[in-house]
């Protein structure tokens, strides 16, 4: 079979529901690969599917009318986030495939997980495994799919339905440099098309225009403790209360012969740990602990910042100041946690962001969101501060509680650093994080 992501339709026939439902009606099949995601177990007629029967129409419009979520949301707890992101939310009287698609912004992981069986439902799905696809592949597989639908529409001389407007309206968006800045700001926001409130829109509109349209996009997925969204003025405000000073211009950078994968070919944490790596072998530095010296040095700050204790509540970032009258660059790091190992992690993750991330203005964010850049800045951490071919040895395969403390203690870092290494490097099951998204599925 031909390698990449499709959504396969064998057009079948169907005596009741509306007109595009009967004209859509299919064999419907979702597959990687040769491996298909949708593969179910009949019981009805005692077999195998790998495309059970389903509307086709349905799952076209829900793409459709999902596209800017599934394209840029990332993973959030928030309850109504899986009406968006998993197909068995879809109805109409199918039982949908059990599977959840989510973004980073770079890379689409679609994950299949069976289903139970239950006596009033014949079909029970079996496919248990996640499928993992550049955000560009992904929209191509969505914009053949629901061609294909609106083609099979057309040939049953059906016009003007639902999935026409709304995929017209989709395709106009994408088409729209503007109109699609302000998609993606409400799908990082967790809002369907035209239900963010616009103010919070505009705002992040105008303050990309200073700070930069990316950074934003993270602010944007950042929910605050109040669910509000930080804005420019916030953060320069936070940034002159709670941040220390910072030359730029004093960090360390990365040799141009650094070797690293471009971003969204690899998963988020490979990527950073690419760079830590490069990092660690270009200033010589082993597999031993850092200094809070070294690191603040690095960073282009003093080491004062790592040892007080003044925190901002939200998140830790820097900001940038313009240019001074002689062409020098200064700005401000706030660091998030009060705790000298989280402000190691913190400063470590900015650091990263700096050297491999794709920023785009003077605002370097580190948030909680789950997007791509923020997982490379916690891998990037993590590797630099504790590198995983220093904490293999250190284990020896003992990954129990007390070994994975005794090494967080002689890296000053979290345990939970460690336990995400071991995730990353397939040492231990990502259920070891006890829920925690740090994993290399959704990486």
């Amino acid at each position: 079979m031909t390698a990449g992501l499709f959504i396969e339709a064998d057009w079948g026939t169907l005596e009741h529901g509306t007109v595009q439902e009967r004209a859509c009606f299919s064999a419907l099949g979702i597959r990687y690969g040769d491996v298909w995601l949708s593969e179910a177990d009949d019981n009805f007629v005692n077999r195998i599917r790998q495309k059970p029967h389903l509307s086709a129409y349905r799952l076209a419009e829900w793409l459709a009318w999902n596209w800017w979520r599934l394209r840029w949301e990332p993973r959030t707890r928030m309850p109504d986030w899986a009406l968006a992101h998993r197909m068995t939310t879809i109805g109409g009287g199918f039982i949908w495939p059990n599977i959840t698609i989510f973004s980073d912004g770079e890379r689409v992981v679609l994950l299949a997980k069976p289903t139970q069986p239950l006596p009033q439902e014949p079909l029970r799905y079996i496919a248990d495994l996640p499928a993992v696809v550049r955000a560009g592949e992904f929209e191509n597989s969505i914009d053949r799919f629901i061609e294909l639908v609106i083609g099979k529409l057309r040939a049953e001389n059906i016009v003007n339905t639902n999935l026409d407007q709304i995929w017209a309206s989709v395709c106009a968006e994408r088409a729209d440099p503007a109109a699609s800045a302000r998609r993606r700001f409400e799908a990082m926001l967790g809002c369907d098309p035209d239900e963010a409130n616009e103010v919070t829109i505009d705002r992040l509109v105008t303050d990309s225009e200073s700070l930069g349209e990316k950074a934003m996009n993270e602010i944007a997925a950042h929910r605050t403790k109040t669910g509000g969204v930080l804005s420019a003025e916030q953060l320069r405000e936070a940034a002159a209360a709670n941040g220390d000073y910072a030359t730029p211009g004093n960090a360390v950078k990365l040799d141009a012969k650094a070797s690293l994968s471009p971003i969204g070919q690899v998963a988020a944490w490979k990527r950073g740990a690419e760079a830590a790596q490069a990092l660690r072998s270009q200033e010589h530095l082993g597999v031993a602990p850092i200094s809070n010296d070294r690191l603040a040095d690095m960073m282009g700050v003093t080491r004062d910042i790592i040892s007080e204790r003044s925190a901002s509540p939200e998140l830790s970032f820097e900001l940038d100041f313009e240019l001074d009258d002689d062409g020098e660059r200064s700005g401000r790091i706030v660091l998030r946690s009060k705790w000298e190992d989280g402000r190691r992690f913190g400063l470590s993750r900015l650091l990263g962001d700096r050297l491999a991330g794709n920023g785009d203005g003077r605002l370097f964010p580190a948030t909680r969101a789950h997007t791509y850049r923020q997982k490379m800045q916690r891998a990037f951490a993590a590797e630099l501060l504790c590198p995983f071919d220093a904490v293999e040895d250190m284990l020896h395969g003992d990954y129990s509680s007390e070994s994975i403390e005794d090494v967080a203690k002689r890296f000053a870092v979290s345990g939970l650093t460690v336990r995400t290494l071991l995730v990353n490097h397939g040492c231990i099951d990502r259920e070891d994080l006890e829920g925690n998204f740090e994993s290399a599925v959704a990486a």
